[in-house]
C-alpha cells in the first residue's frame, strides 16, 4: 500500500531542494569573510612555518600613497634563488610592533624567507620572526701581529 504518489514525491523533492538552496542562500550571506589583512597574516604565518631562508639585501623603506587613501610603509628587497634575482616589497605598515621603520638600515644584508616552488612569495618581517641585521657581521682581529715563520719549510732561506 502506497500512501504517496509520484507527483507527492516530486513536489517533496523540489521542496527540499529549495529548502537547502534558501539555507545556502541565508549561510552565503551572514557568514564571516576574510579581509585582506587577514589573508596576509595566514600568508605569512604559512611562510614563517614553512619558507625556506635565503640571504638577501635591503634595497628602500618608502612611503606609499594606496588607492583608498592611505599611506603604507614598504620594505623593497632583493634576494638571488639558482641563478635568478627577485626584487620584492613587503608592506610592513601594519607592523609597527614588530619593525620600526626608523631603525631600518638601507643597504644591510637581510634574510628572506620564501616559498619552494614559488619563490616571488617572500617576506623579511613577520609577527614572531624578522630577517633584518642589527648591523654587519663583525670580524674578529686577528690577535698575533707576529707573522708566522716559515724558515725551517724553506731550506737555504731565512
Amino acid at each position: 500500500m502506497n500512501l504517496l504518489n509520484d507527483g507527492d514525491w516530486q513536489i517533496a523533492a523540489g521542496l527540499a531542494f529549495i529548502a537547502m538552496l534558501g539555507a545556502l542562500a541565508v549561510w552565503l550571506i551572514i557568514r564571516k569573510r576574510t579581509t585582506a589583512e587577514e589573508l596576509e597574516r595566514a600568508r605569512r604565518r604559512f611562510l614563517v612555518q614553512s619558507g625556506r631562508l635565503v640571504d638577501g639585501m635591503l634595497l628602500d623603506i618608502c612611503e606609499v600613497n594606496a588607492e583608498d587613501g592611505r599611506t603604507l610603509t614598504m620594505l623593497l628587497f632583493s634576494y638571488r634563488i639558482a641563478g635568478v634575482n627577485y626584487e620584492c616589497s613587503q608592506d610592513i605598515t601594519d607592523m609597527r610592533d614588530v619593525v620600526d621603520a626608523a631603525q631600518v638600515r638601507v643597504g644591510f644584508p637581510c634574510t628572506a624567507r620564501y616559498q619552494p616552488g614559488n619563490s616571488q612569495n617572500s617576506i623579511v618581517v613577520a609577527e614572531g620572526w624578522t630577517g633584518l641585521r642589527a648591523g654587519l657581521p663583525v670580524l674578529r682581529a686577528f690577535e698575533d701581529a707576529d707573522p708566522l715563520d716559515f724558515s725551517h719549510l724553506r731550506p737555504g732561506r731565512g
